[in-house]
C-alpha cells in the first residue's frame, strides 16, 4: 500500500497533522495502536490555558480540528486569569473525555482522503541512495505490514517508549491500562 503522507500517533497532534495532509489534497493515513482510543484525552480533559489556548487559537484559524471537536464536547468554558492583565488571560473548556474521543474519531473518519489505521509501527523503511543522507519511505508495522509513503510524520506523544511511574514502581505503558509504542 502507498500514501502521500503517513501520521503515526493519534493524539491531538497527529489529528491536526493527518486532517491538515488530507485537506491538501494528500493520500494520508492515520496509524495508531487502537482506533478505538483516537483523540483519547487523559487525566485532565481540558483544551486551553495559558499556553495552549493561544495555539488551539491558531490551530482554530488555520482550519484545525482541535478545536471543533472541543466545542462538540465541552463541559465549562471559562476564561481564565480575568482579574489580572490581558496578556495572562487564557480560554479553557473542560471537556466530556467520551464525548471528545467519540467526536475526534467522528472528524476523522469524516475527513475525505484519511484512512484510518490500527496497529504499531515498529520501524521506518528506509532508502539509502548514499551513506549520509538515508531517506524515509514510509513504515513498518510489528506484523509485518509495510506502507510506503512520500512523508511520515511521528506524532506519538508520550507512548513512544513510555515509562508509568506510580511511587516506587516503574512499568511500560502508555496510559493506565495501555501500553507502550515499544520500538
Amino acid at each position: 500500500m502507498r500514501k502521500d503522507v503517513v501520521v503515526v500517533g493519534a493524539g491531538h497532534a497527529g489529528i491536526e497533522a493527518a486532517c491538515a495532509a488530507a485537506r491538501l489534497g494528500c493520500e494520508t493515513a492515520l496509524v495508531t495502536l487502537r482506533a478505538d482510543r483516537v483523540g483519547e484525552m487523559s487525566c485532565n480533559p481540558a483544551i486551553g490555558g495559558l499556553a495552549k489556548g493561544q495555539l488551539v487559537r491558531e490551530v482554530d484559524a488555520l482550519g484545525g480540528a482541535m478545536g471543533r471537536i472541543a466545542d462538540a464536547s465541552c463541559i465549562q468554558f471559562r476564561v481564565l486569569n480575568t482579574r489580572k492583565g490581558h496578556a495572562v488571560r487564557a480560554p479553557r473548556s473542560q471537556n466530556d473525555r467520551d464525548l471528545y474521543r467519540r467526536a475526534a474519531t467522528e472528524a476523522v473518519l469524516a475527513t475525505p482522503k484519511l484512512e484510518l489505521l490500527e496497529g504499531e509501527v515498529a520501524g521506518f523503511l528506509v532508502d539509502e541512495p548514499s551513506a549520509e543522507r538515508p531517506v524515509i519511505t514510509g513504515v513498518r508495522f510489528a506484523d509485518g505490514r509495510r506502507l510506503s509513503a512520500r512523508a511520515v510524520i511521528v506524532t506519538t506523544g508520550t507512548f513512544l517508549k513510555g515509562v508509568l511511574h506510580t511511587g516506587e514502581e516503574q512499568r511500560v505503558g502508555g496510559r493506565i491500562g495501555e501500553g507502550a509504542a515499544r520500538r
